[in-house]
């Protein structure tokens, strides 16, 4: 990921017209290490979003929308006292290092005029967003480096702000091309690439490629075997670049093949030949928003779901390692005969038999030819007394057989149901989605609710709603619960249901209306409801689908669950494009 410093520089050309002309309306936390400012401008209000998210670091204006938690983390309230109001007077970078700095001007609970600095630092894993006073110490942080963590740069509350040991590296912005030039050939013995990045401050390896690339016209070559054309093509791209920054260059996203987005630059990238594709932007921010529209929901779900997927995922493993136990169980019980016949053999010949003895060799006349057997006796009881008990050993162990197959029917259901629910996890895609989820769990009984009972209940989210080519309503549901009120209670008996063969996913329905149904829309609610399945990523996924007339509920079944019988399977391969395309905005 290329937020480098001159990628930085350019995100900073973007926030600088706000400067002296926005306040501080609102302040969200989205996410853990996420924050959003909302700012109120003359020309129309912005959202300047901060991550210091180790995966998604960055700072950048935003169009995006954002779900926010319903209780303010407690940094986001100091962000609050502070900054709420206050006017952005500048922004400015530190060098060409990935730090911004945001200044404020504010006025304290005393009515003082003071001026606050947020410090923005895009650093990988290191990334922090740091609220400094006018004393230039630090007010807090949205990540706390204790002296345990960091003894060299430790950031707490008290501590001086301290900025990152500089790099001995030229700024292509400040330095003339031959001055680069020369540190570039100062490290003779490395490849040009590396030799690039040692020597010129703010860029990051996709564009120490570009300029190697473009020197050597594509191939490898360390920094003592360039010869003068290639020198000079060295010298031209380093001037050429220069221009094109000044200019304000020119935001790209890579992407794969699939388009799936891979890389960014405020550069056009030439060097993989064919095997990335390029799309450019008007901004650099319009071109973050689009990188991690999708990097993002994921790090905040996966922040918010992170007690759901391990509470899930360890009953998962619970229910497993007690079928298993009750599986070793029912596989002894099967061997219970053997014990009814020694019990009958013992019986037969009591007459034979002794107090004291320890085992009793007797004719097997269960079997061809009446074989000896040797059975163990308690040498503490009666003869008839060991057949008693062989007989009461007989009797329960056809009675665990018994309880032990509806164990295990139960249990394999349990494994069943909770796959589901992980299923629905995996899918969610917002807050009211998390919140369903604990919600069933708790009416199911697997979780207790937090708090007193008398919060808020979550938001009930309707069904995903899709048109599909010829017109009909497609609907899916959210979750088990929803599947059941979509299924059973809000369609008809004419509607058409569709769910993937013996996969867990969404319940998806055909709103027809009494009007006979084509099959494309037919096609492409099953290509619907294998994409909203746990075989999202496979092809070739049979989904059933029949008329609800045909699906019923057992009672007593979990959420979900249903039965249904007439019906048909149609084999399709799971399309996001199509569900993109036919859902309803």
């Amino acid at each position: 990921m290329a937020i480098d410093g001159i990628f930085l520089s350019l995100l900073a050309r973007e926030i600088e017209p706000l400067c002296g002309n926005a306040r501080v309306d609102r302040v969200f936390q989205p996410a853990r290490e996420t924050l959003i400012l909302a700012l109120r401008a003359k020309g129309g209000n912005q959202k300047l979003l901060m991550s210091a998210s180790s995966q998604t670091p960055r700072i950048q204006l935003t169009a995006g929308s954002y779900e926010n938690p319903a209780a303010p983390p407690m940094f986001c309230m100091l962000l609050r006292k502070h900054l709420s109001g206050a006017k952005l007077c500048a922004v400015s970078q530190v060098s060409l290092d990935r730090i911004l700095m945001l200044h404020f001007e504010n006025r304290n609970e005393l009515g003082d005029l003071v001026t606050l600095r947020l410090a923005v630092e895009i650093m990988g894993r290191h990334s922090n967003i740091i609220l400094l006073g006018e004393d230039g110490k630090i007010i807090d942080a949205i990540k706390r480096v204790d002296l345990q963590t960091s003894s060299v740069r430790p950031v707490l509350p008290g501590l001086p702000y301290q900025l990152p040991p500089g790099q001995d590296k030229l700024s292509l912005l400040e330095s003339e091309p031959e001055q680069v030039l020369e540190r570039i050939c100062s490290y003779p013995e490395l490849p040009l690439h590396k030799a690039v990045m040692n020597a010129i401050l703010g860029i990051s390896p996709v564009v120490a490629g570009e300029i190697a690339g473009y020197a050597l016209r594509g191939g490898e070559g360390i920094v003592s075997s360039l010869d003068a054309e290639q020198l000079s093509r060295l010298r031209f791209f380093l001037q050429e670049m220069k221009e094109r920054i000044a200019a304000g260059g020119t935001p790209t996203m890579l992407l794969t093949k699939e388009g799936k987005p891979k890389d960014l630059c405020f550069l056009e990238i030439t060097q993989y030949s064919g095997l990335m594709l390029t799309k450019h932007y008007e901004s650099y921010s319009e071109l973050l928003d689009a990188f991690f529209r999708e990097r993002d929901l994921s790090e905040r779900m996966h922040q918010r779901s992170g007690d759901l997927f391990r509470f899930l995922a360890n009953t998962s493993e619970r229910i497993e390692r007690k079928l298993q136990h009750q599986r070793e169980e029912l596989l002894q019980s099967r061997d219970r005969d053997k014990l009814r016949v020694q019990a009958d053999l013992i019986n037969s010949n009591l007459y034979r038999l002794q107090k004291g003895e320890t085992v009793a060799r007797l004719e097997n006349f269960y079997e061809p030819d009446s074989p000896l057997i040797d059975i163990p006796l308690d040498a503490r009881l009666t003869p008839a007394q060991n057949a008693q008990r062989y007989y009461a050993e007989y009797r329960k162990a056809d009675t665990a057989e018994r309880m032990l197959k509806t164990l295990i029917e139960k249990g394999e259901a349990e494994y069943a149901y909770i796959d589901t629910v992980l299923d629905e996890l995996l899918r969610a895609t917002c807050e009211a989605e998390l919140d369903a989820i604990r919600e069933e769990l708790i009416a199911t009984g697997y979780m207790r609710r937090r708090g007193t009972g008398r919060e808020k209940r979550p938001q009930k989210l309707g069904p995903v709603r899709y048109r599909s080519s010829d017109g009909f309503q497609i609907l899916q549901g959210r979750g088990n619960v929803q599947n059941d009120q979509l299924t059973m209670k809000d369609s008809q008996k004419g509607d058409i249901w569709f769910h993937t063969q013996n996969i867990p996913g969404s319940h998806v329905v055909i709103r027809t209306e009494g009007k006979p149904v084509p099959e494309r829309t037919l096609e492409e609610a099953a290509k619907i409801a294998a994409y909203n399945s746990k075989a999202k990523q496979s092809s070739l996924v049979p989904v059933d689908y029949t008329e609800i007339r045909n699906v019923r509920k057992p009672a007593g079944a979990r959420p979900g669950f249903v039965l249904y019988i007439n019906y048909q399977t149609a084999v399709v391969t799971p399309d996001e494009e199509l569900c993109e395309r036919l859902k309803e905005k």
